[in-house]
């Protein structure tokens, strides 16, 4: 057994058995934590760290790939951190410890930077970076800060963890099917993967590789009507569909003028492709926007910005196959007419607020993380409103967010470890505590049950979590 109670560890070890059909019970005696700094999520470094605003907001993208922690027990010094955060600045984001990849060129979308100016930013973040870490002495020159323990409605769950066959398995998206099973798609890897939950059996699936000499692995899974799996093959420079009866795939790629080194589509969407035969998809290497005519093979090219552009991170499809854009690097969200072409751009009401993965629920309302304002974003096109709801725990940044059928909205902390659950009409946010540490990215709601289930992907842990709540 293990626990999670900040400031505590358990005293001595602790089983306990539990048989089919048979309850069981242990009684857990807790001590005080020797190691504080070990129990600290990235949110609580981050509410520990001293600096400014602006230095945190240089260091945060970090935690895509690694924890804060790693970081802060290091004893580099500025030369040795500048010369790894070059280094590190080689590897595409779906890299982490267990599988590093290295780049092949860089995006294009944001313009040309110059290496002058990124030595420059490598060089301050390492700076106070050694303002953080151990390199001037055994222990570190500031007080731990850290979130209060769950108490109420937040301990009213049930957690089920389902481990992934081998250690480099990132589930990244996890979403299920009408029939329950679970699929996910690993991040760094061409895997596929069905869990069953009722069993623990998990099968995976090999996912064709369109681009050998390029990185591999797989950000956006979603169904489409009939539920077969899209997904965006990123570096690889496509998207793949499962058909579920058959087990085979099928495979578009970008055509030569539009399928450079650079490009990576982390984005598609295929929930309303029967519309018209189209879906939709995102380039993150130019932050651009694609429609693939699925009958044709042809691919059509949107561009919302002139270069240099704001990142363009997730697309969503509506009822009528429009689709709707993040725009995670500034503060809005975009529209395309499916019909007309026409582009619309509507700004949230927090600035810079990156607004970065959603959905469009049975209202047509789409939901979103806002993730450096803390918020969870809703945009009603009928009205061309937004709704905002701000986070009760500061450096939480939503990822994404998600809608269930009694009208919640869902979202995860992705430094927090905690999944957020809201009521939108009295704005009371429940914020469920993740068994261990995290890296929170697409959450899903299964409405199926009674309450709904949910569930995410440990994007570094190799594992699959379903939160159950009891009421």
């Amino acid at each position: 057994m293990r626990i999670r109670a900040v400031g505590y560890d358990l005293d001595g070890q602790a089983g306990v058995d539990v048989a089919a059909v048979r309850p069981a019970t242990a009684d857990l005696k807790l001590v005080k934590t020797r190691d504080l700094a070990s129990q600290l999520s990235n949110t609580e470094w981050l509410q520990s760290f001293p600096g400014t605003e602006q230095e945190k907001a240089s260091i945060r993208a970090c935690t895509h790939c690694h924890t804060l922690e790693r970081i802060t027990r290091s004893n580099y010094d500025v030369e040795k951190l500048t010369s790894v955060i070059e280094r590190m600045s080689t590897y595409p984001q779906l890299s982490f410890p267990f599988m590093i990849q290295k780049l092949v060129a860089a995006r294009i979308g944001g313009g040309e930077e110059p290496l002058e100016r990124r030595v420059e930013g490598w060089r301050r973040q390492a700076t106070y970076l050694s303002t953080l870490n151990l390199s001037k002495g055994p222990h570190w020159n500031y007080s731990f800060k850290t979130l209060p323990r769950p108490k109420g409605r937040a301990t009213h769950v049930m957690y089920t963890e389902y481990d992934l066959p081998q250690r480099t398995r990132q589930p990244h998206d996890v979403i299920v099917g009408s029939d329950g099973m679970a699929w996910y798609a690993s991040f760094g890897e061409q895997i596929l993967g069905k869990l069953d939950p009722r069993t623990g059996k998990i099968s995976e699936y090999k996912i064709p590789v369109l681009k050998p000499n390029m990185p591999t692995g797989i950000l956006p899974l979603r169904f489409d009507a009939d539920e077969n799996l899209w997904m965006g093959v990123q570096f690889q420079g496509g998207v793949a569909k499962l058909d579920r009866r058959t087990e085979k795939f099928q495979t578009w790629s970008l055509p030569p003028e539009l399928n450079g080194d650079h490009v990576q589509i982390n984005q598609v969407s295929a929930d309303h492709y029967k519309v018209d035969g189209k879906v939709w998809l995102q380039d993150a290497g130019t932050y651009t926007v694609l429609r693939l005519d699925t009958n044709s093979g042809k691919f059509e090219l949107f561009e919302p910005f002139k270069i240099p552009r704001p990142n363009i991170y997730d697309v969503i499809s509506d009822a009528q196959n429009n689709a709707y854009f993040t725009v995670f690097g500034r503060e809005q969200i975009g529209k395309i007419d499916a019909k007309t072409g026409k582009i619309s751009i509507y700004p949230t009401p927090s600035k810079g607020s990156a607004p970065r993965r959603g959905m469009i629920d049975a209202m047509g309302r789409l939901w979103f993380g806002e993730n450096r304002a803390d918020r969870i974003g809703m945009f009603d096109p009928k009205t061309e409103q937004f709704q905002e709801w701000l986070s009760p725990t500061k450096e939480q940044w939503p990822y994404d967010a998600t809608a269930d059928k009694n009208g919640e909205a869902w979202s995860g902390g992705e430094f927090s470890d905690r999944i957020q659950r809201l009521n939108p009409k009295t704005g009371e946010i429940t914020e469920y505590l993740l068994p261990r540490f995290t890296n929170v990215r697409r959450v899903f709601v299964q409405n199926a049950t009674n309450p709904v289930t949910f569930w995410v992907g440990n994007n570094h842990g190799a594992s699959i979590v379903k939160l159950e709540p009891l009421d």
